[in-house]
C-alpha cells in the first residue's frame, strides 16, 4: 500500500511546466538577441566552446531533482504491517441504471448524477459495510467488486456514463442476477441490493429475478429516480431524442414496475427527487439488516519512503555538476609541446 502522508504539497507540482515554460522562451528570447549578431556559421565560429544540449541536459536535470524534492515534502510511504480488522456490518450492492434515459433532466442536475450524489452521499454514511457497484442498461457488468476501501468506491463512481454499455435498453433481470453472485461467500451477514433506475425495464424477467434475491436472504430496494410525467432525453447541443418519426422522445418513472420489484425482493421502493428523503429514508431502512461479523485488510504500520527520494536527488545534483556547460576540447600535445620548444 502506496501513500503521501500530505499530498497537499503535490499541488506544487503544477509549478514544473510553469518553470520548463518559462526556461524554454528565455532561450527564445536569447537565440533572437544573438541572431542580430550575425548568421548562425559566423556565431558558431566566434563560439567554438558554446554546445546546444548542455545547458539543456543540466536544466533537465535540476527540474528533475525538483520533482523530487516536492515528492519529498509529501512524505511518501508504504504500507508496513498489514492486520484483519474483524468489524460488524452489512454487504451492499448498488446496480445503477445508465441508460440514455437517465440523461433526462426532470431531476437536477440530471438522472444520472443525482444518483451518483446519492450513492456517494451513501458510502459517506458507511463505516463498517462493504459495497459494490454493477452498472447496466441492456446489459450489466461488476464496475466495482464488493470491498470496504470507500475511496475507490467514489473513484469508479465518478467514471460511470452511458457510454460505458454499448447495448441500450434498461435490463433489470440482468443486473439483479449479476448482483446476487457479486456478493461474498460470509454467513450470518445482511444483505442489501439497492437499484437505482427509472423503471423502464424492456426486458421483462426483474419480479422474478427479485424473488430469487429474497430466497437466498437478501433484500432489494428500488430507488426510483424522475418523474412520472415524463421528460425529454438530451443528446447533445440543445437537442433531443427523437423516435423514427421524428417525434421527441419522452422518457417517465415508471413507479408501479419499481413497487412491484421492490415488494418480491422483500425491500422498500423509495421515490428519487431534488430533496433529500430518499437518503434518509435509505439509511433508515439499511440499518435495519442484519449486522455480521465482516474482515477488513488494513495497513496500520507505514514506513518513510524520504531516504530513497533523498538518495535520487543526490545523484541527479552530482550528475548536473559533472555535466560542464560548455564543450570539452582536447588538448592537442603536439602543438603543446612545439610551443614549449620555442620558449625555451
Amino acid at each position: 500500500m502506496f501513500r503521501f502522508e500530505s499530498p497537499e504539497y503535490l499541488w506544487l507540482l503544477l509549478a514544473i511546466p510553469l518553470i520548463a515554460g518559462w526556461r524554454y522562451v528565455s532561450h527564445r528570447q536569447q537565440l533572437a538577441k544573438l541572431q542580430k549578431l550575425g548568421q548562425r556559421p559566423l556565431l558558431g565560429s566566434l563560439m567554438p566552446g558554446v554546445s546546444k544540449w548542455r545547458p539543456v541536459i543540466k536544466f533537465s536535470l535540476l527540474l528533475a531533482a525538483l520533482s523530487l524534492i516536492i515528492i519529498m515534502l509529501a512524505r511518501p510511504q508504504t504500507g508496513a504491517k498489514i492486520s484483519n480488522e474483524k468489524r460488524n456490518g452489512i454487504e451492499t450492492i448498488i446496480a445503477l441504471d445508465i441508460s440514455n434515459s437517465m440523461l433526462a433532466k426532470d431531476v437536477s442536475p440530471s438522472r444520472l448524477e443525482k444518483s451518483k450524489m446519492l450513492v456517494e452521499n451513501l458510502i459517506d454514511h458507511f463505516t463498517n459495510d462493504k459495497i459494490g457497484l454493477v452498472v447496466f442498461a441492456g446489459d450489466a457488468f461488476v464496475q466495482l467488486p464488493i470491498t470496504s476501501d470507500y475511496v475507490s468506491a467514489k473513484m469508479f463512481l465518478q467514471n460511470i456514463s452511458p457510454s460505458l454499455i454499448a447495448t441500450q435498453g434498461t435490463d433489470i433481470a440482468e443486473a439483479l442476477n449479476l448482483c446476487q453472485s457479486s456478493f461474498t461467500q460470509q454467513e450470518k451477514v445482511g444483505r442489501a441490493i439497492i437499484v437505482i433506475t427509472d423503471g423502464e425495464d424492456h426486458e421483462g424477467g426483474a419480479i422474478e429475478a427479485a424473488k430469487e434475491a429474497r430466497k437466498k436472504g437478501m433484500n432489494v430496494f428500488i430507488l426510483g429516480i424522475g418523474s412520472t410525467n415524463g421528460a425529454p432525453i438530451p443528446v447533445g447541443e440543445g437537442e433531443y431524442l427523437k423516435d423514427a418519426t421524428g417525434q421527441t422522445v419522452m422518457t417517465a418513472l415508471n413507479e408501479s414496475m419499481c413497487r412491484e420489484i421492490a415488494e418480491a425482493g422483500r425491500g422498500v421502493y423509495i421515490h428519487v427527487d431534488n430533496t433529500g428523503d430518499a437518503q434518509e429514508k435509505l439509511n433508515a431502512e439499511l440499518s435495519k439488516l442484519q449486522k455480521g461479523e465482516t474482515q477488513r485488510v488494513v495497513y496500520s504500520e507505514y514506513e518513510e519512503q524520504f531516504p530513497a527520494f533523498a538518495i535520487l536527488v543526490l545523484i541527479l545534483l552530482i550528475i548536473e555538476i559533472c555535466v560542464l556547460e560548455s564543450k570539452n576540447h582536447k588538448i592537442n600535445l603536439s602543438d603543446l609541446f612545439s610551443r614549449l620548444k620555442k620558449e625555451k
